[in-house]
């Protein structure tokens, strides 16, 4: 899937899924279905169709977001394939109803709401203040700079700092941001992707100081390149160093920080970028298969590695299809991992993933109304049987959240888990005509857009082609298209819209954290032994000449010697230079 090349695994799996989809499960006797489609030809017949002709407003035809034509009713007929016996129960492969036996039953999702803006002392703050109010699990933003591995000292650093999340230069920014807060105790995670393996040095390096070993560290750093080239587009270096360091950072973690999950495969930005449900799906999972792909490269055995990749979600407005997406995914994955590669260790097959509710769904017309859709996309979620959840802040179509609506986001959370019920029963949606037909469909659309991911010839060409970004673009136009012509409606926006002035209070960033991060910079590197800084940096730079040599332990060294984050990556820069991509429309 990664590496240029075919694969005939890919297109006899996408033959069998539709072949299987014909062929009768073992839920309903021959009799049985064909009652269920006499029934349902009578009903359409005899009482949808003169209802029709009174003046009903079901005859439109409808689709799902990713274009899957919908039925106005589905039966036993639709899901004539079922097998309950072999694939129907929680905790059991393949996992469809979950991965665990008892799901929230015994334990809550983690609440971990996404938190970081400004100088690291204002992001310190709001980590404790949501932990005060309930939050069980850490979530860090960064900062464009830190993003792309600039010094908020850079003249590209300017006027951005602290804009977007929490600025970090160097090591004594990331204490800041932890302090008070016990690494033993939290589990945290980081969404930076470039310069990853410098962040999670950092975050290993607060653990030393605070006496906490780094092999008791729990949390996940995104660190997935591959979706930075086809969706979010915050790369430094061509795909193959980005890979190499995502490889590096493989083989430490699995031997130094075994708790710690260093990918987070991310379908979020796929879909902020426009992508349908269905191609949220294929390409997040096309890319999960590379990274097992680059630990098998590696010399590392999937078992080793497998349990440390983790997923990340988008919960949009497509209720259904939404939670069938979630069901879908978690089936592939174990399905192939066993089939294709061979793995029999359970805890590999788990897909464990964490969602967020979407930002692209937020409207900056009517923010009030985002506080309705954050709480139908993370009981999307919750339904679909997330580990974690972000839920959106109300006013974040405006900019960062402030303390008020990230309360009521994290309110939200508590309110899905403490009031509705939601959480009693497993996979309640499970055995739902709807839900079921919904989830062989999604599955079917992955498994072909796999086969034309390997007939571009393997997963890294088709990014540096441009392929699967021209697919998430041409998708992104039909939905504006839709928006824009009225076939899609988003209230207050080309429906029920009203005049309205400024209608809420914003959080406003200023230059203040610019100010006082350049100060800390400064004082950072006038005290720092810079004899040491460049003897790390020059072993640094040696390690990522040499394949052979894993650069993650002389980054740590720099990371400890208080080098700067831009020092860091720019020793990268030097040796592997810069990337453009292709270009897509």
């Amino acid at each position: 899937m990664l590496r240029e090349g075919r694969d005939s695994y890919w297109k006899e799996k996408a033959a069998s899924v539709i072949e299987k989809r014909a062929e009768p499960g073992t839920l309903y006797d021959a009799k049985a279905l064909e009652d269920a489609r006499k029934g349902a030809k009578q009903w359409e017949e005899k009482v949808l169709g003169p209802w029709m002709k009174t003046g009903g407003g079901a005859g439109a035809e409808r689709q799902t977001a990713s274009g899957i034509p919908l039925k106005p009713m589905y039966t036993p007929a639709d899901v004539k394939d079922a097998d309950y016996a072999a694939e129907g129960f929680p905790g059991v492969f393949p996992y469809i109803r979950g991965v665990y036996p008892d799901m929230y039953r015994g334990r809550t999702w983690t609440m971990r709401m996404f938190s970081g803006y400004g100088a690291p002392e204002d992001t310190n703050a709001r980590l404790k203040l949501l932990l005060g109010h309930g939050e069980t699990g850490l979530s860090v933003a960064f900062d464009m700079p830190t993003l792309y591995g600039y010094d908020c000292d850079h003249e590209r650093a300017h006027g951005e700092v602290g804009r977007c999340g929490v600025n970090v230069s160097s090591l004594r920014d990331m204490e800041v941001i932890f302090a008070g807060i016990p690494l033993d105790k939290v589990s945290t995670s980081m969404t930076i992707n470039a310069p990853a393996t410098v962040l999670t040095c950092m975050y290993a390096g607060v653990a030393r100081k605070q006496k906490v070993p780094v092999a008791g560290l729990r949390g996940t750093v995104q660190a997935d390149m591959l979706k930075e080239y086809i969706a979010q587009k915050e790369w430094v270096y061509p795909p193959e160093a980005h890979l190499r360091l995502v490889r590096d950072l493989m083989l430490y973690c699995t031997r130094e920080m075994p708790l710690w999950n260093y990918i987070s495969i991310s379908g979020y930005h796929i879909r902020e970028a426009g992508s349908s449900a269905v191609q949220e799906l294929a390409f997040t999972l096309a890319d999960g298969f590379g990274y097992v792909e680059l630990g098998k490269e590696a010399g590392l055995k999937v078992g080793e590695f497998a349990p440390r990749l983790s997923f990340f979600f988008n919960s949009t407005m497509d209720f259904f299809e939404e939670i069938a997406k979630f069901r879908a995914a978690r089936r592939i994955w174990a399905t192939v991992l066993k089939e294709k590669y061979g793995v029999t260790d359970k805890r590999s097959l788990l897909m464990r993933f964490h969602t967020q509710t979407s930002g692209a769904s937020l409207t900056w017309q009517q923010p009030l109304n985002n506080i309705v859709r954050t709480a139908i996309e993370g009981l999307a979620a919750v339904l679909g049987g997330t580990q974690s959840l972000h839920t959106n802040s109300y006013d974040e179509a405006w900019a960062l959240p402030t303390e008020q609506a990230v309360q009521v986001a994290l309110r939200t959370q508590q309110v899905i888990a403490e009031e509705t019920g939601v959480p009693n029963v497993i996979d309640p949606l499970g055995g739902s005509y709807y839900v079921e037909w919904l989830t062989e469909q999604m599955e079917e659309e992955a498994y072909k857009y796999f086969e034309r991911i390997e007939a571009a010839g393997g997963l890294l060409k088709a990014v540096k082609s441009g392929y699967l970004q021209r697919e998430i673009a041409e998708n992104s136009y039909r939905l504006s298209r839709r928006v824009e012509e009225g076939e899609d409606n988003i209230v207050g926006v080309n429906k029920y819209a009203v005049q309205e002035k400024e209608p809420i209070d914003t959080l406003k960033i200023d230059f203040k954290a610019q100010r006082s991060q350049v100060e800390r910079l400064e004082k950072v590197k006038r005290e720092r032994d810079r004899a040491k800084v460049g003897r790390a940096l020059g072993s640094l730079r040696r390690a990522f000449e040499s394949e052979d040599v894993n650069s993650i332990y002389p980054m740590m060294e720099s990371v400890m010697s208080y080098a700067t984050l831009g020092e860091i990556v720019s020793v990268g820069r030097e040796v592997w230079g810069t990337y453009k991509e292709p270009q897509i429309l």
